[in-house]
């Protein structure tokens, strides 16, 4: 047996002696001491049980040529196997808010998806269930719930397609949460939807300003009413959008929202990101306060303080996991309001990026996006391969103006990884 390259080891100043393993490719965090790992380097002498623990969890391979090989074929694999097919359905691009930084803002407009554009995707849909697939469908906008009345009618008619059928079906919103009252969650549900990602851009004066209504009129007050009136009934999934000037004080939103009478632990999720440039590249305001590489320190030190904040509170976030652009899984789908197919929400829009139709299918996209562009010895060989698989497309598009290369989270994850499992570590040390 030999080690895993997807490995990271951290020192414990606090528990001389004692390293932090983490392999990366099943997510594994591991205490070991010093001579244990010593061991494990050198290739000593183990028992059975230790070599079979170490196995399991990824820290030992029969052959590291073979795990490579392994990771190449990841997707092929997955995709292969993958007995799921998921589609993010834009119903409309108009939405009730004005947000100055809408990545949507160069194609957005007065469109929403008509009858027959609605027919096919059900017919569609309804053509992967017949092939066993179960269906998750993610509704998005603009703001998806100002097309409740279409939202309803396409998630109905799949629901008794997938009860005739026998598979799944269930369906996620993307909302502002301005129209998520409690009898529009109540009305849903029975229909399976599962989770809703809504977005509150921290306490009252930065939301309202980053956030409002088409009038001009800020729209934190009934965002958190709804936020309170649902959060019970449905599993939540909440963001928000910071700038290098105002992250630190996000931390307030998540006090008042324990104020309001918010139960942390009932949320999904809680993650905030840095506002990225629109779809076209372009920016509202200030350019240092955008986000266009995963690399800028004050990004980074904004992630790892504000998830402190977050795990501080009580609120889940999201766990160390391996992570893919959505582009390599071959059953994740966009479909646009006209029936265009993408392979990200953010390639709406952008024609050279469109990869297909409702009426005629999906085409071959290998070359246009680029699938094999983390395939290369330096990712291949690099521990954080199963935590990046070359990064998000789309920002090494807005460096480049095209997908011809990866976009390298190491300098992120050298400056964040350690951080989060201990930060995960604590939090698992409190609960217990």
């Amino acid at each position: 047996m030999h080690l895993s390259r997807y490995l990271k080891t951290y020192s414990s100043p606090e528990r001389p002696g004692r390293i932090l393993l983490v392999a990366t490719r099943r997510c594994a965090v591991l205490e070991l001491s010093e001579s244990l790992w010593q061991r494990l380097a050198d290739g000593g002498e183990l028992s059975d049980r230790e070599r079979e623990t170490f196995a399991r969890l990824g820290v030992l391979v029969p052959d590291r040529d073979a795990e490579r090989e392994e990771m190449r074929e990841t997707f092929d694999k997955l995709n292969s196997e993958s007995r799921r097919f998921k589609g993010t359905v834009t119903l409309t691009l108009e939405c009730n808010l004005a947000c100055p930084y809408c990545y949507e803002e160069p194609f957005r407009g007065r469109f929403a998806m008509n009858a027959a554009t609605a027919d096919l995707l059900v017919q569609r849909l309804t053509e992967r269930m017949a092939e066993g697939l179960d269906v998750t469908v993610d509704f998005y906008g603009g703001e998806a719930l100002m097309r409740l009345d279409l939202l309803h009618e396409i998630a109905s008619r799949l629901r008794d397609v997938a009860d005739r059928r026998g598979v799944g079906f269930t369906f996620n919103m993307f909302s502002n949460g301005v129209l998520l009252t409690r009898s529009v969650v109540e009305e849903l549900l029975p229909l399976g939807l599962s989770a809703v990602r809504l977005t509150i851009d921290g306490p009252p004066d930065i939301h309202d300003a980053q956030r409002p209504f088409v009038s001009g009129k800020g729209s934190f007050a009934t965002i958190m009413a709804n936020l309170v009136e649902v959060h019970r009934l449905v599993a939540i999934d909440l963001g928000g959008n910071y700038t290098r000037d105002n992250y630190r004080r996000f931390p307030e939103l998540l006090d008042m929202m324990i104020a309001a009478g918010i139960e942390p632990a009932r949320l999904k999720e809680v993650s905030f990101s840095p506002v990225m440039p629109r779809a076209d590249g372009s920016v509202s305001g200030d350019r240092a306060s955008t986000c266009a590489c995963t690399a800028e320190p004050w990004a980074i030190e904004a992630a790892v303080y504000l998830r402190g904040e977050v795990i501080k509170r009580g609120f889940p976030v999201a766990k160390i996991k391996p992570s893919a652009c959505m582009i390599e899984f071959a059953n994740d789908v966009v479909v646009g309001y006209d029936g265009g197919l993408y392979k990200c929400p953010v390639f709406m829009g952008q024609e050279e990026l469109k990869v297909g139709t409702l009426a005629k299918g999906i085409c071959d996209y290998r070359q246009s996006h680029n699938l094999d562009v983390w395939k290369n010895d330096e990712c291949l060989e690099c521990a954080y391969l199963p935590l990046c698989f070359g990064g998000c497309r789309f920002f090494r598009k807005l460096q480049t103006g095209a997908i011809d290369g990866v976009d390298c989270r190491r300098a992120m994850l050298d400056a964040s990884l350690e951080t989060f499992v201990r930060q995960d570590l604590a939090a698992g040390s409190r609960k217990s």
